[in-house]
């Protein structure tokens, strides 16, 4: 395990104790944000037919849920630095429930827009960035593994609730599997009630200290004081979202990147059963297709957490993401050679591990580069962008297989779409690495020097004093 680094929080994190039940309650809530998406789509062929819609029409639904759970990003963030993640979690639980509950009376596909969509959306949005957020204020040194095995809920998730959905669609139908839904998703409740906040009632670092590791505070102690004592750095806004961030080279980096990523991320998801029933192959062995990617998912994430909280991989654990992106790409790439179900399987399995890959370091790469404190400013800017891609793939993506009348070209898509912010992301943390490397020589010879002129008059001084004293 690499040594603690230093942090910018103003105490030291306890790396343990009730933070493992926080992250218990973390694996709940971001399991619940990231796999009821992606759970849904079982009844998306059902619900196609029901309402006479086209493949591109029903994405939206997917779609316009994790937009809205993205765009809601800077309102939860806001929030959580108001009042914590516990209330927020709990709040976003409730939202949750009433869309689904409202989406089982739906009467047309807008209805589902709506309810599913916005509603549910801004309820998974109060449950994703509280639970990221507060990993950051338990965990330092452990960090990469606390977010790993959080983001383990993900395909957790997924896993139980893919063929739960089956079973339910074939007892109640799609109204009265929302309905049951509705009820199932209010544990996200019970996981906010565990989310207490951090005694920061422990041994405190001077603000002189330097800030983060890997340059994810470049401003020195002195400057960090500066800007809190600046009268603008305290206005209202700026309080609770630190727009500095966009001057801010590696989140710049990591934004650029995500976007484009974003636009080829979750369609080979929603689009794997439909693909397989496309194929011909029964209803629950597409079901389970998305049981095999989630089990796949699941083992990964915690083992990447672990390999990135190692000595060899932290320091450098930008480089593990963009080979985590670059392989998703390659992935989606080699879907269309896989025929059969037996292929499906192989192809469920290898993406499961590149997806389980991105996800475990999705955040904690984020989290390295701006720094705990910055972190939930960081991540709610992020989504409030990343909304456009996520919510425009997946019905990009089903207007290809419109077109096209084959799901080949939307793969390659994605795959391309993975691909090159996988390069991207290897050429511009090179540079970033290089430059901060150079930043810290600097600073460290600025220091050196600011030393060197303090002992010289020193010297100076106690010269003078001794010439006085003999005079």
């Amino acid at each position: 395990m690499p040594p603690p680094t230093t942090n910018n929080l103003g105490y030291t994190p306890p790396d343990g104790g009730w933070g493992w039940v926080v992250v218990l309650a973390a694996f709940i809530s971001i399991g619940f944000s990231y796999a009821f998406p992606k759970s849904l789509t079982v009844y998306f062929k059902e619900i196609q037919e029901y309402f006479g819609v086209s493949y591109s029409e029903i994405a939206w639904v997917s779609s316009v849920m994790l937009a809205s759970m993205y765009a809601a990003g800077p309102i939860s963030s806001v929030l959580v630095n108001r009042y914590g993640s516990r209330p927020v979690v709990m709040v976003g639980g409730l939202i949750l429930s009433a869309g689904m509950i409202l989406a089982s009376l739906g009467t047309s596909i807008i209805h589902l827009y709506l309810c599913v969509g916005v509603i549910g959306g801004f309820g998974l949005a109060f449950n994703l960035q509280p639970a990221l957020t507060i990993i950051g204020t338990y965990f330092q040194a452990k960090r990469p593994l606390a977010n790993g095995l959080a983001m383990t809920g993900s395909p957790v998730v997924l896993f139980t609730l893919a063929p739960l959905n089956q079973f339910l669609f074939d007892s109640f139908g799609w109204r009265g599997s929302f309905l049951i839904l509705g009820a199932i998703v209010l544990n996200c409740c019970v996981a906010g009630s565990l989310m207490r906040p951090v005694n920061k009632m422990v041994v405190f670092k001077p603000k002189t200290e330097p800030l983060e590791v890997n340059g994810a505070e470049e401003a020195s102690g002195a400057e960090a004081l500066r800007s809190e004592d600046s009268p603008k750095s305290q206005s209202c806004v700026h309080r609770f979202i630190d727009f500095s961030l966009f001057k801010h080279r590696g989140f710049l980096i990591y934004l650029v990147g995500n976007v484009v990523m974003f636009f080829g991320f979750f369609a080979p998801i929603v689009f794997l059963a439909p693909y397989a029933k496309h194929q011909g192959i029964d209803e629950y062995s597409a079901a389970f297709l998305l049981s095999i990617f989630a089990l796949s998912d699941m083992f990964i994430r915690p083992a990447t957490g672990f390999i990135g909280n190692t000595r060899w991989i932290r320091p450098k654990i930008q480089y593990f993401f963009a080979l985590a992106v670059s392989y998703n790409g390659v992935c989606h790439l080699l879907c269309p050679l896989f025929s059969g179900y037996a292929g499906l399987v192989v192809y469920a399995i290898i993406f499961g591990i590149a997806f389980g890959m991105v996800c475990a370091l999705l955040f904690e790469t984020l989290m390295d580069l701006v720094g705990a404190k910055r972190f939930s400013s960081a991540v709610g800017l992020v989504t409030i962008i990343e909304c456009a891609p996520v919510l425009l793939g997946p019905p990009i993506s089903g207007a290809m297989v419109d077109t096209f009348g084959d799901y080949k070209y939307m793969y390659y898509t994605c795959g391309v779409l993975m691909l090159l912010p996988g390069i991207f992301f290897f050429i511009m943390h090179y540079y970033n690495y290089k430059k901060q490397e150079e930043e810290q020589r600097k600073s460290a010879s600025v220091e050196m020097r600011t030393a060197e002129d303090s002992t010289q008059q020193n010297l100076y001084q106690k010269d003078n004093l001794t010439s006085e004293i003999e005079t």
